[in-house]
């Protein structure tokens, strides 16, 4: 039984360091790109935009984050804040937020109870119908932008078989603790490799939910934002439908922040594992390959095995190997590509945050069950949503608050 644990660890560290190479190829690959793109980037395509901001609730510093949405450099846009209710805090704090730039357009519209499970597909198919231009710019609310994030993202559509282009982020931890830190570890590295591996490999047929740049005609196409109401992974699915469609799917090469605002072990723990389950149920045969990208397990495994055989060099060798190539792998990841501000610290956490990554990859098979918004939600095949509590969703109330600045 020790030789199989044994051997298993090996073909793991295989596996992992196989994934590491491919990494540092897409990484390259994707240097080359932004370099390219930088020296040829049509500046003056400035194409009128809209930006879509879901909200719901207060989060923290979520003032600060908006803010960096009004302060772009760019000449002609639109935002448009929606959630459920006008007495919405994030609402309340958007409006605050656009009262100090009278200059740029903003609306604010609700939806009432959402008809939809995901609450944020009904708030999407709001603002879509309200929007005033055919490009759509989708952004979480939980994201940070440079006052150059418009210009960026929006210089690919000058070619118009460009269809959706979606931005990679650097996990920033909005507090000091380990956890999030931990959490925004894996965003900017474990994330970031796994996208430039399928970048690579197979290019883009999907999105990231944090910032999607879609035209309006390519969300026609698919029936509407409607369509993913009942997905958890809906920025997946987005990204899928219009590949499917024929249109590209573009990575950028501008970079975001996302903010973690996970600060308790719990909280972070069912962000991530609820993130597990929704690519498990999405793309079940990729989720089950990401077992072998993990190192550090296979180093636990493979040297406390050589130890028990009485190889102890060899045991520490391996267990070396599995955290050092993480560490490098992230210092790399973080320089290179998401820019990241502290690469000693991210280098010393992330073969921790690697180990994690795989109990939160076993989590994800325990139950088909998550928690989102408090509502606790059954995933089936193709990464739909059911409610447990049996009740359908409510048709929204004709609920509509439009103002403009």
């Amino acid at each position: 039984m020790i030789k199989l644990f044994f051997g298993l660890g090996i073909f793991g560290l295989f596996t992992s360091t196989i994934f590491t190479a491919m990494a540092a190829t897409g990484l390259w690959r994707f240097v080359s790109m932004r370099k390219r793109r930088l020296r040829t980037a049509v500046s003056s395509y400035l194409p009128p935009v809209t930006l879509l901001k879901p909200l719901h609730g207060s989060e923290p510093n979520l003032e600060e984050h908006l803010t960096t949405f009004f302060e772009q450099d760019y000449p002609t846009f639109e935002i448009l804040f929606c959630a459920r209710q006008s007495e919405d805090e994030g609402l309340k704090t958007a409006a605050r937020v656009a009262a100090r730039f009278p200059a740029i357009p903003v609306r604010f519209l609700t939806t009432g109870e959402p008809k939809y499970i995901n609450a944020k597909v009904a708030s999407l198919e709001r603002m879509e119908s309200a929007a005033s231009h055919s490009l759509l710019v989708i952004s979480d609310s939980d994201v940070r932008v440079q006052s150059d994030y418009l210009r960026r993202i929006l210089a690919p559509f000058a070619d118009p078989q460009v269809g959706l282009l979606t931005c990679l982020y650097r996990g920033v931890a909005a507090d000091n603790g380990i956890w999030s830190r931990l959490e925004a570890a894996g965003m900017s590295v474990e994330m970031t490799s796994g996208v430039l591996v399928a970048n690579l490999t197979e290019g883009m047929h999907f999105a990231l939910g944090p910032t999607m740049v879609v035209r309006r005609e390519c969300v026609q196409e698919i029936g509407g934002f409607g369509v993913l109401g009942d997905y958890c992974a809906d920025d997946f699915v987005l990204g899928k439908l219009v590949s499917e469609n024929g249109h590209k799917v573009v990575l950028s090469d501008h970079i975001i922040d996302h903010i973690v605002i996970n600060e308790r072990f719990v909280s972070s723990v069912k962000h991530q594992v609820r993130w597990m389950k929704s690519t498990r149920f999405s793309r079940p045969l990729g989720h089950m390959g990401t077992v072998l990208t993990f190192s550090v397990p296979f180093g636990l495994l493979s040297g406390g095995a050589a130890l028990a055989l009485r190889m102890p060099w060899l045991g520490f060798g391996l267990l070396g190997w599995s955290v050092l190539s993480r560490a490098a792998l992230a210092m790399v990841v973080g320089s290179a590509v998401v820019g990241e501000k502290h690469l000693l610290r991210l280098g010393l956490i992330y073969p921790l945050r690697d180990l994690l990554g795989f109990c939160y990859w076993s989590a994800s098979y325990l139950s088909d069950k998550i928690v989102w918004r408090g509502e606790i939600y059954r995933l089936i095949a193709g990464g739909r949503m059911r409610s447990t509590s049996g009740q359908s969703p409510k048709k929204p109330e004709p609920a509509l608050t439009a103002q403009g600045n």
